[in-house]
């Protein structure tokens, strides 16, 4: 596997973790996101790069959103 491909996994699981921890209501989430995840052979790492990233900043959205409409709500 890619170094690149590599950093990008361990970064979507960063923000998975950030995601089960510091904000639990947007769990229910992480199920539908989870069918988007790349196809392709783990084991090979054939893993399209392209999808990686859009996985990844899917779930940095998220949080961002989610961040925004909670801010928004004690201004």
């Amino acid at each position: 596997m890619k170094t690149a491909n590599s950093e990008i996994l361990t970064e979507i699981a960063s923000l998975t973790r950030t995601i089960e921890d510091d904000y639990p209501e947007l769990q229910k989430y992480l199920d539908e996101s989870r069918s988007t995840l790349p196809k392709g052979n783990f084991d090979k790492g054939e893993l399209d790069a392209e999808e990686l990233e859009n996985y990844r900043n899917s779930l940095k959205n998220l949080i961002e959103s989610f961040k925004n409409k909670k801010k928004a709500c004690f201004n």
